[in-house]
């Protein structure tokens, strides 16, 4: 049961809500001042905060600002009946997790309680991090505590090891965490994307080649396997080779030898392979595409990372590793977002996975001007690709899509769809919109804070 603290001078506010919250299954706990809620604070755990903003002694602003310090957790709703753009705009870059006037729909302060309780669960206080010693790997969930596992067994064998994982999940740091946590770390590691290498020279960047064996070789040229010899290999998109190249990667795995293009002599090699993909190699060996001794040769290990949207309480650490990398970069004192632009991230399924969100931190660093990340600084991308899948997977078949992500986030989703075409349709006038879609306006404020938009 989670513990709601009221604080507002008038107790008929603070008996009515307290009647409410009941009602509504949380504990409540009451002051009549920012001295007396301070004291509760001392006191009883605290799940959530209401605070009016206008109060003898120890105001609501101030009172945020207390809290804040005492325990930044804690999502503080602001209240007043006499609405001021300013003290709106204090009250969010202190860490307001919303705003409302009075007097206020009793569904209106449902809806905001009950955001931010989930905004609370969403946000837990910082742990430490379970990636301690694998560099730029960041994460607690229990999907990454197994990928750690994995990485610390296997690390010191020399298994090739093949990773999987879709675009952006860090393949390529998984592997030099393999390298660096095995018995050839000071060894090279040398990683090659087979994709980004046209197919008239990816057995030249391979294997090496001899002066004259080719138009444009100049030079005697080490390949990747010399380069890498006594360390480590790593392979990204191996799915992309052309047979001709996975038979000839074959035989240096069968027996750690080849020769470089248009050269005669034999080179001896001992390589740990470490390979990716996001394909489905299994699927592709049994369609011909790709050879089934290889495959076997290289998966000696398989090693899968999950995307982001399926490790969402990593987010909140991600975030703050990439605002602090960030703000170095631009030099700039931003150290956290606000409640309305983490629960935008909470509530996206990063197609594009941890280097998607990574690009989206660094654009609101260096978009905002401010000391926090407000939605408005977060790419409005995001939206429009949420919107593009939602209406594609919809297209197909919504069932499916609600099996996938669940009822409440297909509903959100098509949600934030309606509001954002009702917006554009009413040329922004938010009075406008709720109109068109037939809430009040009201509501209408407290969905566009929800979905950042």
């Amino acid at each position: 049961m989670a513990t709601i603290l009221v604080v507002d001078d008038e107790f008929s506010m603070r008996e009515f809500l307290s009647i409410l919250l009941e009602k509504e299954g949380f504990k409540t706990v009451t002051a009549e001042n920012g001295e007396a809620a301070l004291k509760r604070l001392e006191s009883n755990r605290i799940d959530l905060l209401i605070t009016d903003i206008r109060m003898p002694g120890i105001g609501g602003l101030k009172l945020l600002e207390q809290v804040k310090t005492i325990d930044a957790s804690i999502p503080v709703v602001m209240m007043t009946a006499y609405a001021s753009p300013e003290d709106a705009v204090s009250a969010m870059k202190n860490g307001a997790y919303d705003y409302i006037t009075k007097p206020f729909k009793v569904d209106e302060i449902r809806n905001v309680i009950a955001a931010a309780i989930t905004a609370r669960d969403h946000n837990p206080p910082p742990a430490t991090n379970a990636a301690a010693g694998f560099e730029g790997i960041i994460g607690r969930s229990a999907e990454m505590l197994k990928v750690f596992d994995l990485i610390k067994r296997i690390s010191p064998t020399h298994a090739n090891v093949m990773i999987y994982g879709e675009s952006g999940t860090g393949k390529e740091l998984v592997a030099r965490a393999i390298h660096n946590c095995s018995n050839v770390s000071d060894q090279p590691f040398v990683p090659i994307t087979c994709s980004a290498i046209p197919e008239s020279i990816i057995e030249s960047e391979l294997f090496g080649h001899v002066k004259g064996s080719f138009t444009g070789a100049i030079n005697n040229k080490m390949g990747l396997f010399e380069q890498a010899n006594n360390g480590s290999a790593f392979l990204d998109e191996i799915g992309e080779l052309t047979p001709v190249i996975q038979t000839k990667l074959l035989r240096v795995l069968q027996e750690r030898e080849f020769k470089r293009v248009g050269g005669g002599d034999t080179i001896k090699v001992n390589v740990r392979i470490i390979s990716a993909t996001n394909r489905d190699l299994e699927k592709e060996v049994i369609d011909g595409r790709f050879r089934e001794d290889l495959f076997y040769r290289m998966a000696v290990v398989p090693l899968r990372l999950p995307p982001l949207r399926n490790r969402k309480e990593d987010i909140p650490l991600l975030v703050d590793h990439f605002l602090n990398k960030y703000s170095q970069v631009f030099g700039k004192e931003i150290r956290e977002l606000s409640s309305y632009a983490m629960e935008v991230l909470m509530n996206y399924d990063f197609p594009g996975n941890v280097r998607e969100l990574e690009n989206i931190i660094e654009r609101g660093v260096a978009l905002e001007s401010s000391n926090i990340i407000l939605p408005e600084s977060l790419t409005l991308s995001i939206h429009r690709r949420a919107e593009r899948d939602v209406r594609n997977e919809a297209a197909a078949d919504p069932a499916e899509d609600v099996y996938r992500i669940g009822l409440d986030k297909f509903i959100a989703d098509q949600e934030m769809i309606l509001i954002k075409n009702a917006l554009e349709k009413a040329g922004n006038s938010k009075i406008r919109a709720a109109e068109l879609l037939k809430i009040s306006f009201r509501s209408l404020r407290y969905k566009v804070k929800k979905y950042g938009l």
